[in-house]
């Protein structure tokens, strides 16, 4: 395609054109660009159904249920860990032993 030069600009000015042709350029222009893809889509495998499962799949199970008392243990525990990293080589005086209190010794005698 041939690029207008200056000449032809001010001949389109001139006449009154200049407005049409640059709309039939931006129309031009917009009609490459969203042209679709001529690639079909791939095909949906058999017994397809949207929204479903896939074939031989299932949703999982649900959580196990635990003993009574589960839920509180397991925070005791957490907590007893939280105190213990807090207080593990903090010791009053400075030095890096490790700290007495129970969860650093519990923690010290886990492998």
């Amino acid at each position: 395609m041939n690029e207008p030069d200056r000449d032809d600009v001010k001949a389109m000015r001139q006449q009154g054109d200049l407005g049409r042709y640059l709309r039939d350029q931006i129309a031009a222009g917009r009609a490459r660009r969203d042209k679709p893809s001529t690639a079909p889509p791939p095909p949906k495998p058999p017994g397809y159904q949207p929204g479903a499962w896939p074939t031989g799949t299932r949703p999982p199970d649900p959580p196990p249920p635990q003993p009574p008392g589960a839920w509180s243990r397991a925070l005791e525990a957490y907590r007893e860990y939280v105190v213990a990293t807090e207080h593990r080589d903090r010791l009053d005086d400075g030095s890096r032993q490790t700290c007495p209190c129970k969860p650093c010794t519990d923690l010290r005698r886990k492998p």
